[in-house]
């Protein structure tokens, strides 16, 4: 019984019984160290250990929230959602519905891309953007599933394929390094090349769950989307351009700094001076931004802790060296299982930027064992790390969508973000995957 496989097993079926997910972290870790005979003591020091990785993290999400919050009291982010009620009136005819539908969700997806690539604020933009849209969602009935699937591709596939921003780090800075580091060599130029394949089975997943799995109307209560916004809606231009001034200011230092800490205080202290949110109004602000934020803060925690265990239980070498012993001769089913492997680890780590530096040093020697191709290599080792990024219910890539889509309580982390994010990009990804290393 190998610790991790057991772990990461009990963390996915409690979270999909609705156990609260940091419950589910927090226990599948302590007994995946015990099942690897380590004593009780050692495990929680591990755990311990990993915990403080996560404060940052945590500390960054519960002020991004407040930032949200203050500019939601702006007005700023209520003028597209009154553009699109206005021009869906009462007379809107079901074709003007549709196109104001796929207009609203193409921008969403054209921000998630630009997020990582473009202006690299990676889910910064969720909490500001996604919240004041969703009474226009539900007029529009717009399933929000598909939409957490439409910001997932946007968080994903976009740095898997474009070597720019957060691209830049992944395909470059640890995938490449990590590859050249084990004893193939590659270049930045392959990069992209290599990963083009599983990003097209990312690509024929978005394209499914728009067109086919969420494509039906879904309703949503109005009174309880309603109930989570600001009592006055009255829009005030002099604090429309306050909000403007703290967001660049905000993104400014925050791309400086690589602080979402440091933005996100400046952003609020522009409110506070511009009296946009008086300084007695700063607890209220805070709290609620605490509120729609803090859960990812503690699942982030409760994941660096259960990572930091699953590394100390050297289950995960163990669990690879087995496998490549099972697998013989058939490079087929080599391939097949280092992309199924690399699903389990990432699932539990919730990170493929963190699941590289892992599996590369077992991953790239069996594939020159294999004789695999440096283009099949990349695709192998990049799709195995991010297959758990859109399926892990510890993954940004989840966590995000739902903070902006569940602020009214409607929006189910587990069964409305991680299983269609599954079901639509991992599935796809190792099929793609597989495919990339035979042909490449």
């Amino acid at each position: 019984m190998n610790p991790v496989v057991v772990a990461v097993f009990l963390m996915l079926a409690l979270s999909l019984l609705r156990v609260n997910v940091v419950i589910a972290l927090t226990l599948s870790a302590l007994i995946g160290g015990l099942i690897a005979g380590m004593p009780l003591s050692d495990t929680i020091e591990a755990f311990n250990k990993g915990l403080g990785g996560g404060a940052t993290i945590a500390l960054s999400y519960a002020m991004l929230g407040a930032f949200a919050v203050a500019i939601s009291h702006s007005g700023i982010t209520d003028i597209l959602a009154r553009y699109v009620i206005k021009k869906m009136g009462k007379e809107a005819t079901p074709a003007q519905k549709t196109y104001l539908k796929m207009g609203l969700l193409s921008a969403i997806l054209l921000i998630a891309i630009s997020s990582q690539n473009l202006i690299p604020v990676h889910i910064a933009f969720i909490p500001i953007l996604i919240p004041p849209l969703l009474h226009t969602m539900a007029q529009l009935k717009i399933d929000r599933r598909m939409v957490a699937c439409i910001i997932a591709f946007g968080l994903t596939a976009t740095y898997m394929l474009l070597p720019v921003g957060f691209g830049g780090i992944f395909l470059n800075n640890i995938l490449m390094k990590h590859i050249v580091e084990n004893g193939m060599m590659v270049t930045s130029a392959q990069m992209p090349v290599g990963m083009m394949i599983p990003v097209l089975g990312m690509a024929v997943g978005l394209l499914v769950a728009v067109f086919v799995s969420y494509k039906k109307p879904r309703e949503y209560c109005l009174k309880t989307i309603l109930a989570t916004e600001p009592e006055t809606r009255t829009l005030n231009k002099t604090h429309v351009v306050i909000a403007l001034m703290a967001i660049v200011l905000a993104l400014s230092l925050q791309l400086y700094s690589d602080s979402i800490i440091v933005g996100s205080l400046a952003g609020l202290l522009m409110f506070i001076l511009g009296g946009v949110v008086k300084a007695n109004q700063t607890q209220d602000v805070f709290t609620k931004g605490v509120y729609m934020m803090g859960m990812i803060g503690f699942i982030m925690i409760a994941a660096s802790g259960f990572a930091e265990v699953m590394k100390a239980t050297q289950g995960v070498s163990t669990l690879v060296s087995s496998v490549s012993h099972a697998m013989g001769d058939h490079k087929a089913l080599v391939a097949l299982l280092m992309l199924l492997v690399g699903l389990l680890i990432t699932m539990g780590i919730g990170s493929s930027f963190s699941t590289i530096p892992i599996i590369a040093t077992i991953y790239v020697p069996l594939c020159v064992e294999f004789g695999f191709s440096p283009l099949a290599t990349i695709a192998l080792v990049g799709a195995a790390a991010a297959l758990g990024d859109a399926g892990s219910p510890a993954s940004d890539t989840t966590l995000g969508p739902t903070s902006g889509l569940n602020v009214d309580g409607q929006h189910d982390h587990i069964w409305d973000t991680v299983v269609p994010t599954f079901i639509h990009y991992n599935i796809p990804l190792v099929i793609f995957g597989w495919i990339a290393a035979m042909v490449l």
